[in-house]
């Protein structure tokens, strides 16, 4: 794995003269390679070490010079069309994954064992591990990290980011629930176990407050086992008073409680968010 990083990362460092650097063969077949290691879970784009997530920049290099030395193709699946440079993902009866007609995900995305899709996609370079559901046009962008048993509702949006290849991904702990039409984007992270309600929006710039105390505690960043609603903080601006969004933190679940959607909209109800 170290040699594979080494020769990706040098023909990264080429940049256009990568064709001098190496034969085109060589450079298709070692790409290849590099994003296979990705496909099966044996590398992924990033991982958390200690409290820190860590971005393993060769393996975003080999996403892109992947683009970089691929040609366009054109791609059949079924009754289905596509013109890309990439291929769908396949192996996936062996992988022990469900997958319902109307889901893809990319060659270079990893599902792990008793992943389900429903109708959704799954980009390059995503990970999503054991036991979790992506749920009816739900998205996970490029790059982006899902872990074990977390259900990202109907329409949830998880963003991609490729570039720069430092730059961290959207990262999704074990055992969160991510409410439908959720927008998780620009490297924010939402720690383990905590509970997203319907229609949040997480950008790096979003705060996070905890209703009980007004006390903004994070920028883009939820925290462990949080029960979160979407919100709203009006700010003073030169043309008026505006609401900016924010993310509202209901409540915190004790450590081990368990958690379902009954008991999700039990806390929504007390806090007076549905009726």
């Amino acid at each position: 794995m170290n040699d594979l990083a080494k020769q990706i990362t040098m023909l990264w460092e080429a940049g256009d003269l990568w064709r001098d650097a190496m034969p085109l063969a060589d450079a298709r077949a070692l790409v290849g390679d590099a994003i296979g290691v990705l496909d099966r879970g044996e590398a992924r784009v990033a991982e958390i070490v200690g409290d820190q997530v860590v971005v393993n920049e060769w393996a975003k290099q080999a996403i892109l010079l992947w683009f970089r030395v691929q040609e366009m193709q054109v791609l059949e699946a079924g009754p289905f069309e596509y013109v890309d440079k990439l291929p769908l993902k396949h192996g996936y009866e062996a992988a022990g994954v469900r997958v319902v007609p109307g889901a893809s995900a990319r060659f270079g995305a990893y599902l792990a064992r008793g992943v389900v899709m429903m109708p959704s996609y799954v980009n390059i370079g995503a990970y999503v591990d054991e036991g979790s559901m992506t749920d009816t046009w739900s998205t996970v962008g490029s790059c982006a990290q899902i872990g074990k048993r977390v259900h990202l509702a109907g329409g949830v949006g998880i963003g991609g980011v490729l570039e720069p290849p430092e730059a961290v991904p959207v990262v999704i702990e074990d055992d969160c629930f991510i409410g439908s039409r959720c927008m998780i984007v620009g490297g924010t992270r939402v720690r383990a176990g905590a509970k997203l309600g319907a229609g949040v929006i997480l950008a790096p710039s979003t705060p996070v407050i905890e209703a009980d105390t007004g006390n903004e505690i994070s920028r883009g960043d939820i925290p462990p086992r949080a029960i979160v609603v979407q919100g709203t903080r009006m700010r003073e601006f030169a043309g008026g008073t505006f609401g900016l969004p924010c993310a509202l933190i209901l409540r915190y679940l004790d450590e081990g409680e368990e958690h379902d959607r009954l008991k999700l909209n039990a806390i929504l109800r007390d806090h007076g968010v549905v009726s």
